[in-house]
């Protein structure tokens, strides 16, 4: 979760970043930094993923990296999380090795996004810009550690693998 100055007042946004392709499988925004906010992230990435035909299974062994706020420790969350099989990750308090994609991309986020389009008046203006910077980092910004590539075409190229190995397991 990352905090953006409006003329309104803060804003708070949320990404869930898929850490093999560096895609942001979702984003939200609000005026309150809330365990609600982040749960309704959360439901958008899942829902993005089964809407995709790659729905989140209890034998993925997926990890969700975050940081020790409370909207992310509080019982209910982590509950979310344990429902659909996510294994929860916080490292010890003070160290950002389980959270730096985050951190990485929340910085990218305001460099590239916040810092180039202020001031924004409201949550409005946050959304749309957002929006915005989300489709761009996805589908056309080169990313180094992918080979100069976006991360939707190395999840595409991800997804096009397993399904390659599924068929040819299926023969």
């Amino acid at each position: 979760m990352t905090y953006v100055r409006t003329l309104e007042g803060w804003v708070y946004v949320t990404f869930i970043v898929d850490l093999y392709a560096k895609v942001i499988v979702a984003w939200n925004a609000g005026c309150r930094m809330t365990t609600q906010l982040v749960s309704d992230t959360l439901t958008w990435a899942l829902w993005r993923r089964d809407a995709e035909g790659h729905p989140v299974g209890v034998n993925d062994h997926l990890v969700h990296h975050s940081d020790h706020g409370s909207q992310y420790t509080f019982v209910r969350y982590g509950g979310q999380l344990q429902i659909v099989g996510i294994t929860p990750s916080f490292g010890t308090v003070g160290d950002a090795h389980d959270n730096a994609l985050a951190e990485a991309v929340n910085g990218q986020y305001k460099a590239e996004c916040v810092d180039q389009d202020s001031p924004f008046t409201n949550l409005d203006d946050i959304w749309l810009a957002t929006a915005d910077w989300v489709d761009w980092y996805n589908n056309h910004r080169l990313h180094a550690a992918l080979n100069y590539r976006p991360p939707t075409e190395v999840e595409n190229e991800y997804y096009k693998t397993q399904q390659a190995a599924t068929n040819s397991g299926n023969r």
